[in-house]
């Protein structure tokens, strides 16, 4: 993972009011080893709801690659706490802090090893 950058302490209450947690890591964006235009990746993990496995999310520039890792988390999580039937809550917030609304539009299939979003542009 690299090094790390963020870091998200969540609290996990299942049905019968036990409770866990959730850490959500978040690591240095850095240039994509494997882009031939400059793109940018930005490592994060979910640790304690399901699978811990290191993940990438990929973007134009690191700004874009981060915000959308933080993106991806709040969509996993959400996906996990239903699979799992639990409730999670950081300072009462139902989008735990990470609301981010990306601008991206879907294009058509890409080249394998290429990334399918890219920055919408005006208009």
């Amino acid at each position: 993972m690299g090094e790390i950058i963020a870091e998200r302490r969540i609290a996990v209450t299942g049905r019968a009011g036990d409770t866990s947690e959730v850490i959500v890591r978040f690591g240095k964006p850095h240039p994509d080893p494997l882009s031939t235009n400059g793109d940018w990746c930005c490592p994060f993990q979910i640790h304690g709801l399901g699978d811990d496995s290191v993940e990438q999310a990929f973007g134009v520039d690191s700004l874009q690659a981060l915000l959308l890792a933080v993106w991806s988390v709040r969509l996993q999580l959400a996906d996990r706490a239903e699979q799992n039937a639990v409730r999670l809550d950081w300072l009462e917030q139902t989008e735990l802090g990470l609301h981010v609304v990306p601008d991206v539009v879907r294009l058509p299939p890409a080249p394998a090893g290429q990334r399918q979003e890219k920055e919408a542009g005006p208009g």
